[in-house]
């Protein structure tokens, strides 16, 4: 990549934190939004109503708006259509939805495998079903729980192999942790996956195969179909749009033949509610039960679109706010680009940090290996009051478990917990050597509170134009 084609610059110019003179790196937890998208949040207002609800001209373009998001995020993951979409609140809320989904397939000597280095959302459902559910039905599941190398962060593929059988239902795998940072050979897990020989009701043969993408969609190029995923989970609030949508993909097959997991409202079948029986919508909106969050909704596919403008031409919003289609080469351009750079900003937190006396760094140490964050601990010192005087330096960091609880047990840490830097897009190598800098004086020095620099109030930057808006004139306006 030529770094000089990457105009962080020109990528900033569309964010309000900058302004603040805050250093934002606890991006594996949420991103910053784009000052566009908070705009358009406001101009939806014009035309805002409920959707699959109204005859009016305004539920009828929301409508349309609503389901042209759940066609862009069909495209931007690689899914055949929309059909395999689900909208629901968040990543552990997308975990959730599946274990309830396949709750009733469980037979009795079934088992579901995952991993020890899983967000808790993707172990505690599995934990609770098996332990809480499913025996007040009589029906013993076991989970079970894959080991990975305390050296290298990275998943114990041997160890897993071992586990899955012919009683394996479903391997629950991250595609990149948010603690170590790993990027798990997914396609292996699938080969491992689809080999168990487990007969599902459909007449397959094999596992299903569910990836937590919370911290692999933001950042890389994800294709469902080429991955062969039967679930992929993740969540918006990761990848610059506000907080409160997240993204279950399923297999079309799948989403068909499962049970709904909410029931009422749009997941029914206009008019087709009977004493004797109840007919369900079809899909996407047969998982749709009640009325969705509709703007954030709309605002996420949107944060999608100007992802791929600000990775490709943060100069001009090519496919933000248009009906421009959003192509699979496009897709794949702008999200190389992105893992790029954050794997520029890695690599240079992981070599300035190895420089600190005392410090363990948890993950791969090669930066091609793993996701845009980098968690560690100092000897002697508490992770939260790390991230506690990092922050009185100007640098928002991160301390705590980051809900990887089993992870910080494996590792034997007391307490379970770790201070953690992640990056995105817009973050600069001048915050990444202010971040490291800022550590050093922490730890070696025993500084506390370092000049942080902030202007609040620093002047606004001028964004650039966005064409062919499908929102109207209203998005122009700029919020602040």
């Amino acid at each position: 990549m030529d770094w000089n084609a990457w105009d962080v610059e020109a990528i900033r110019r569309h964010f309000v934190f900058p302004q603040a003179g805050r250093v934002v790196t606890n991006n594996a937890a949420s991103t910053q939004p784009p000052r566009e998208l908070l705009t358009l949040y406001h101009a939806l207002a014009y035309d805002y109503d409920n959707v699959h609800r109204g005859q009016s001209s305004a539920s009828q373009r929301t409508t349309a708006r609503f389901e042209s998001a759940y066609d862009d995020i069909a495209r931007f993951i690689g899914a055949r259509s929309r059909n395999s979409i689900v909208a629901v609140r968040n990543t552990t809320e997308a975990h959730n939805a599946v274990m309830y989904s396949l709750l009733a397939e469980f037979r009795d000597g079934d088992n579901v495998v995952t991993t020890m280095m899983e967000h808790n959302s993707n172990y505690v459902p599995w934990y609770a079903m098996c332990k809480d559910i499913l025996p007040k039905f009589g029906r013993r599941v076991e989970y079970r729980l894959a080991r990975f190398d305390p050296l290298t962060g990275e998943l114990d593929m041997d160890h897993l192999k071992s586990l899955i059988d012919r009683r394996t239902k479903l391997v629950c795998c991250t595609g990149a942790s948010n603690f170590f940072g790993t990027k798990n050979p997914l396609a292996d897990v699938r080969a491992l996956a689809g080999a168990s020989g487990y007969v599902q009701p459909t007449g397959e043969r094999r596992s299903y195969l569910l990836v937590d993408g919370a911290q692999l969609v933001p950042s890389s190029f994800v294709d469902v179909q080429a991955l062969d995923l039967d679930y992929l989970s993740f969540s918006f609030h990761k990848m610059l749009a506000p907080f409160g949508v997240g993204v279950l993909y399923a297999r079309e097959r799948l989403l068909e033949s499962s049970p709904p997991f909410m029931y009422g409202g749009d997941m029914i079948a206009e008019g087709r509610v009977f004493p004797e029986h109840v007919e369900y919508n079809a899909l996407p909106w047969k998982f749709a039960a009640g009325t969705p969050n509709i703007l954030g909704t709309i605002i996420s596919a949107e944060a999608m679109r100007i992802l791929l403008d600000l990775a490709l031409t943060p100069g001009r919003l090519r496919h933000f706010a248009t009906d421009k289609p959003i192509e699979r080469a496009t897709v794949e351009a702008a999200m190389g680009r992105v893992a790029t750079w954050n794997r520029e900003l890695t690599g240079r937190a992981i070599e300035g940090l190895s420089r600190i006396p005392g410090i363990a760094i948890y993950g791969p140490r090669d930066a091609a290996r793993r996701s845009a964050l980098v968690a560690f601990n100092v000897a002697g010192r508490s992770p939260m009051d790390l991230a506690r005087s990092l922050n009185e330096a100007g640098v928002e960091s991160r301390a705590g478990c980051h809900c990887a609880t089993l992870a910080h047990h494996a590792l034997k840490l007391n307490p379970p917990a770790s201070c953690r830097l992640s990056f995105y897009l817009y973050n600069t190598r001048e915050e990444v050597d202010r971040a490291v800098e800022a550590l050093v004086a922490i730890v070696v020095r025993g500084d506390r509170g370092m000049a942080s620099g902030r202007q609040i109030g620093a002047r606004r930057n001028p964004l650039p134009p966005t064409t062919n808006s499908r929102y109207g004139a209203a998005t122009a306006v700029s919020v602040y």
